[in-house]
């Protein structure tokens, strides 16, 4: 049977640390791009090196070309100018369109049939320059924003409580941004509603930490942004997509009549398999919720069209 191939573009930490997950997680191989000479066949050699001690099966190759990316299952977006203390993802919208939208068409090109996964920020545009410009079908570009900012929740609701992040389960959903949307109404602890063990104002402190998860990184790295969870959270989709789980997992897709959005790319429940976005979930929300996730959509739909002035 063929080994998945997976390309991840852009080999700064987000990629090294989502190469290096994967590569432990034994998807497939790995081709790490990147336009700067050297440095995606430095990071790639010194993952390989791993390989002794951590039992990885497949390759793991840097490269410059493009071209060595051609037939890939799966490719990962992660290329972009990071934030920098102050800045918030929606100021980095030029610059890095001008990034994604020439790589997304180049990968449409050279693996026509590969799922394309976005994480450079601001997350839920670049989705939108990713799909306009390749060409591909929705249900093949997605992003990868609301796996991480669930997992910055459940953490931070877990030390709240006293108990692990895993026996917490919630959805993050809406932009990649402000006007992220933490779905407490759905929010349990162990299968009993959150709402029961913390008051609502302690659970709004959360939702604040939650939203401004990234830039509290970001200012205490000072030269820098977060790229662990983020790795781990593109590998967890990874995962979910080439083994064909069909997990529910909050990740941006292209809204087509859902949640009474159209033509926008949100964070939203989906099921995720060997198509890519195999379903849509729509799931029940509050009205306050529903009007937090109405006004984000107006945001990315700003930005959106942005893109296209």
């Amino acid at each position: 049977m063929p080994r998945n191939k997976i390309s991840v573009i852009g080999a700064g930490n987000v990629g090294a640390t989502a190469a290096l997950r994967i590569a432990e997680l034994n998807l497939g191989d790995i081709v790490l791009f990147d336009v700067v000479e050297g440095k995606p066949q430095g990071v790639a050699l010194d993952i390989s090196q791993c390989t002794a001690l951590a039992g990885f099966q497949g390759t793991i190759t840097g490269t410059n070309s493009d071209a060595d990316m051609a037939g890939s299952d799966l490719v990962i977006i992660t290329a972009g100018l990071p934030r920098k203390p102050g800045m918030t993802r929606e100021q980095l919208l030029d610059v890095n369109a001008g990034i994604v939208g020439p790589v997304a068409k180049r990968v449409a090109e050279h693996s026509p049939d590969a799922i394309l996964m976005v994480v450079t920020n601001p997350l839920d545009a670049m989705c939108y320059a990713a799909w306009t410009q390749s060409g591909l079908p929705k249900e093949r570009v997605l992003g990868m924003a609301g796996v991480l900012d669930t997992s910055r929740f459940r953490l931070f609701a877990g030390r709240e409580l006293g108990v692990a992040p895993e026996k917490i389960q919630a959805l993050v959903l809406g932009s990649h941004g402000d006007e992220m949307v933490p779905v407490i109404s759905a929010a349990t602890v162990d299968g009993k509603p959150l709402t029961d063990m913390l008051e609502a104002e302690k659970i709004q402190t959360l939702v604040a930490r939650t939203q401004n998860g990234g830039a509290e990184i970001v200012g205490l790295l000072k030269t820098g942004s977060a790229y662990y969870a983020p790795g781990f959270s593109i590998a967890e989709m990874a995962d979910a997509i080439l083994n064909d789980r069909k997990t529910l997992l909050p990740c941006s897709c292209l809204l087509q009549g859902e949640y009474g959005q159209n033509d926008v790319f949100m964070g939203v429940p989906a099921v995720l398999s060997r198509h890519g976005v195999e379903k849509i979930v729509e799931i029940m929300m509050s009205d306050e919720e529903k009007a937090a996730f109405d006004v984000a959509a107006e945001k990315i739909k700003a930005l959106q069209a942005g893109l296209a002035s």
